[in-house]
């Protein structure tokens, strides 16, 4: 059985694998997205990705078959047949780096200031970069950052490393907070693609859930982004599940997209490191589904295509439902 976009949204909802032990990836685990500092796998079907964290009481299960092949199964049952892929750095295909692994705000859903990580130089980022050159798999490269110190020391400090990425010519994408010029600082170091992201929609939330941070200061560097990068250029994680207001988020959707900027609808991680601070529950696959087929609406409503991005997210679609490549 291939994966379409119904078992895929199952597979999501659930977020997690239990692995044979033969399986079980080896080498360093992810410093971003869902499950930071949690061992992950990528399963692909039918030219459908998706991304799941290994965990011994998931309730889907991954059989080996003939060959290379491999099947996910639920209470035994075969929910769809693939292969696992090889992530090239953090997921297929891309060099996806996270630059500073620590961060000095507090977002009660994110483990990355829990994890307090370290500091990548340039000088190891251009090795990864290098080393990911020399396998032939590489088709783009995607920075990602907390903050060490200040928003404005990281966009430099990741600026300064795109210029020198700019020598391997594959697309650059960049996730940053966003700073004073940020965006045109990071487009001419060579960033072609920008993500700055909102994380909630309902502003009543988010100043619970991200105190120390102003929503309408990211809309605001959005609109801007706009403005520097183009339409089909900037993207916005948009996370599902921490309790949100159903109309402020559909409300929240619309307005991303009224300035060009594309949504990354992402299913809550109740990480180990955050639960009980604040609601985290992962979304239905009916809920996901429909969420991501309103947004494709929304997005043909405004010329959007979420099948043109270069970098990030919506390049990989591992993690989530991708409107115009899922949908």
């Amino acid at each position: 059985m291939l994966m379409d976009p119904e078992i895929k949204a199952r597979l999501i909802s659930s977020g997690t694998v239990e692995l044979p032990e033969l399986l079980r990836p080896s080498g360093p685990v992810s410093a971003a997205g869902p499950g930071a500092g949690e061992m992950n796998v990528f399963f692909r079907s039918g030219g459908t990705r998706v991304r799941l964290g290994v965990a011994d009481t998931s309730t889907l299960k991954l059989a080996e078959l003939d060959g290379d092949e491999v099947a996910i199964l639920e209470d035994g049952v075969e929910v769809a047949r693939g292969y696992l892929e090889r992530p090239l750095i953090h997921c297929p295909r891309q060099a996806y780096i996270t630059v500073s692994e620590r961060c000095i705000y507090d977002c009660k859903f994110c483990a990355v200031p829990k994890l307090a990580g370290t500091v990548k130089s340039k000088e190891r980022v251009l090795g990864m970069v290098a080393e990911a050159v020399d396998t032939g798999e590489l088709e783009a490269i995607s920075l990602t950052s907390g903050v060490e110190r200040s928003p404005e020391e990281e966009v430099f400090r990741v600026a300064e490393i795109a210029k020198d990425l700019r020598r391997f010519e594959v697309p650059i994408g960049v996730s940053v907070t966003p700073a004073k010029r940020s965006s045109e600082i990071l487009k001419a170091a060579g960033a072609d693609e920008i993500k700055y992201n909102v994380e909630c929609l309902d502003p009543d939330l988010f100043r619970k859930v991200c105190p120390e941070v102003s929503l309408e200061k990211i809309k605001t560097a959005l609109e801007k982004a706009v403005d520097v990068f183009g339409d089909n250029r900037v993207f916005s994680n948009v996370i599902i599940g921490l309790g949100e207001s159903e109309t402020a988020l559909q409300e929240g959707i619309v307005e991303l997209a009224e300035m060009g900027v594309l949504p990354v609808l992402r299913a809550v991680y109740p990480h180990p490191l955050r639960v009980g601070e604040v609601e985290m529950v992962r979304p239905s696959p009916e809920r996901l589904t429909d969420l991501v087929r309103r947004l494709k609406r929304v997005l043909d409503d405004h010329g959007l295509r979420g099948d043109v991005a270069e970098t990030g997210c919506y390049r990989c679609t591992g993690c989530d439902l991708i409107p115009h490549r899922d949908l």
